[in-house]
């Protein structure tokens, strides 16, 4: 007995000794923080019990003109003072066109459980928002009030995302006023609205920057990010992240190359032999349903998901039912070896120009993709990496190219690639009901010098490119009045720097891209340097391209964020400093897309987010 009461004596005092350990950590930290406006930088300091220290998160949301917006606005002026707030006291007004309402209302909804997740969680995952609250905090309104005059509801080059926000604190009610053109402003402004908001670790409650303007405007239509879901597949949930961080930096193309000679995962009702040959499992199929999803997710958060469709090279696995259905070959160079020889990487797949039914196919594709994603504004065709040797050593090709006196010369085969392009231009206006959209396609042998505009039209044709940024195509391209759109892989290819899995060593584009070579890469600066006589408006913006040969749902967050964030802050304001400025910023936001439910890469000490300004070289 005496042993058994002694057990549960030393029980109890372990009980108290942790329930005392977690009330002394509880107390307010011993630190606080001092903005110094003219640098924009908090400073740690010890309390005093005189000062009027702040906690770093409200430090950070009142210091310096832009606090830790992300990307930086155009213009914004913060007030120094924060209120208090809960979630459950936000409401709205909106003034709008019912089906931007609609839409509004989803973004609302997306923009409340984004603060939800300001709050500490517990260890099982949830948040409690109590009742032990200051009765002017539990008593603050936070009103929204929308006014929107356009009607528009998808995406285009010329959508205006601009917006102007203005937060106004009077009577213990505070007011953020919302007005743009089109839904996609509105959102980008209560994105911004979300970024002028934290947690406050001393109330336990939401806190609001009490005043604010601000007035913002892409510098750039168009900012992607892209994902192979072909060399590994991506799980629908894992693309749900990747749109919640784009839309957290105001990126708002989602580039889905959805196929590739590796597997085609896509299921189309009217060809379903294409996903049950190509598809690595049954398990890994995205369905009818999982496409439209994902387009209206991404619209609800000022993305279009853009489908690409490669071709003619890039293709192989899924095509391989032709013969057996009386449609003869698709595809020649499937899977052959060695792959040197025939394709830039195994397994090797190229469409068979000799085969009318590949045709056929084509179009059935492309009525099913153009359903599945739209309305469309813009269709990527890849057209990159064909190899002319996988051809030319094809009897069933090259008997046609003689029979038909077109000649087996390389030139001879760009020209029938040429052909290739234009039907394939032609069957995608024919699945649009006769719209025609503006195509893109990446640089390849087809774009080279001096063939670009014998080849293709500029008033059709985007050129992606992939190359270089000292690349003297890029001045060509604009000068022969191309629209172009910024990848180079010296900076914006994500998944450089990693072992190589063909051989040893490295891959082929190392070194990695930091995220300060992500937000160094200037499009305008690039485009200057090789001509002086371009029309900026042809260059229509960037992105970032996450190939994912490497790649899979477990590392996919921490490839693409920060480093993702680091280039919506190129594109949305075209910064005319490099990345130091940025670097406190940065390092917040990628604080906040953890907050969110994204797994981003850390990138420094916590120390350092604590400790502004002391972690530079």
């Amino acid at each position: 007995m005496t042993g058994k009461h002694s057990c549960l004596g030393r029980l109890i005092c372990v009980l108290l000794l942790i329930q005392s350990s977690q009330a002394f950590f509880s107390l307010p930290s011993p630190w606080g923080y001092r903005c110094v406006s003219q640098s924009g930088t908090c400073i740690k300091e010890e309390r005093t019990g005189i000062s009027g220290f702040t906690t770093l998160a409200e430090c950070k949301l009142t210091c310096g003109p832009h606090g830790v917006i992300w990307p930086k606005p155009k213009s914004s002026q913060l007030r120094t003072e924060v209120v208090q707030f809960l979630p459950s006291n936000i409401d709205h007004r909106i003034s709008a066109h019912p089906d931007v309402s609609d839409l509004l209302r989803e973004a609302l909804a997306i923009f409340k459980n984004n603060l939800n997740q300001y709050h500490p969680k517990y260890s099982d995952g949830t948040t409690l928002w109590n009742d032990d609250y200051d009765p002017k905090t539990a008593a603050r309104n936070v009103f929204i009030d929308f006014t929107v005059s356009g009607m528009d509801t998808h995406l285009t080059l010329d959508t205006d995302e601009s917006y102007t926000l203005a937060v106004l604190t009077k009577e213990g009610h505070t007011t953020a006023t919302i007005i743009a053109t089109t839904f996609f402003g509105a959102r980008n402004a209560l994105e911004t609205l979300s970024q002028l908001i934290d947690y406050n670790e001393n109330t336990k409650a939401l806190m609001l920057v009490s005043s604010a303007t601000i007035r913002d405007s892409p510098a750039f239509p168009y900012r992607g990010i892209l994902l192979d879901t072909s060399r590994n597949f991506i799980s629908v949930k894992a693309i749900e992240r990747t749109l919640d961080a784009m839309a957290a930096n105001k990126l708002n193309t989602f580039h889905w190359h959805i196929t590739d000679s590796h597997s085609f995962p896509l299921y189309l009702p009217s060809l379903p032999k294409m996903a049950y040959y190509g598809a690595y499992s049954s398990n890994q199929i995205y369905y009818p349903g999982d496409v439209k999803h994902l387009v209206n997710y991404g619209r609800v958060r000022g993305i279009r998901v853009l489908p690409e469709f490669d071709a003619p090279a890039h293709v192989g696995n899924g095509f391989q039912w032709g013969p057996q259905h009386g449609l003869g070959n698709l595809v020649v160079c499937e899977n052959r070896e060695p792959w040197q020889s025939f394709c830039v990487e195994p397994p090797c797949g190229q469409l068979n120009i000799a085969n009318p039914n590949m045709y056929d196919v084509l179009g059935q594709i492309y009525k099913e993709i153009v359903e599945l994603f739209g309305p469309i504004d813009l269709f990527h065709y890849g057209g990159d990496e064909v190899n002319l040797n996988c051809w030319n050593t094809t009897d069933e090709v090259t008997n046609w190219m003689t029979e038909n006196g077109f000649g087996l010369d390389d030139n001879a085969y760009y020209k029938q690639w040429s052909v290739f392009q234009e039907k394939s231009q032609e069957l995608l206006t024919k699945a649009n009901e006769g719209q025609k959209v503006p195509g893109i396609l990446w640089t390849s042998h087809l774009t080279e010098a001096g063939r670009a505009d014998q080849y293709l039209n500029a008033q059709d044709y985007i050129i992606q490119i992939w190359t270089t940024g000292i690349d003297p195509l890029i001045g060509e391209l604009l000068d022969k009045n191309f629209r172009v759109i910024f990848s180079n892989y010296d900076h914006w290819y994500l998944d450089c720097g990693f072992g190589a899995w063909v051989g040893e060593g490295n891959n082929w584009c190392s070194p990695y891209k930091g995220w300060q070579a992500v937000y160094d890469n200037s499009p305008i600066k690039i485009a200057t340097n090789l001509t002086t006589t371009f029309d900026r408006k042809l260059v229509l913006g960037g992105e970032a391209a996450l190939w994912t040969e490497q790649v899979d749902d477990a590392v996919l967050d921490s490839r693409l964020w920060p480093r993702g964030a680091a280039l919506g802050e190129r594109l949305w304001s075209d910064p005319d400093h490099n990345w130091q400025p940025a670097e406190t910023r940065l390092i917040h936001q990628r604080q906040r897309l953890v907050q969110r439910g994204i797994d981003a890469d850390r990138i420094q000490p916590q120390w350092c987010h604590q400790n502004e300004g002391l972690c530079y070289l």
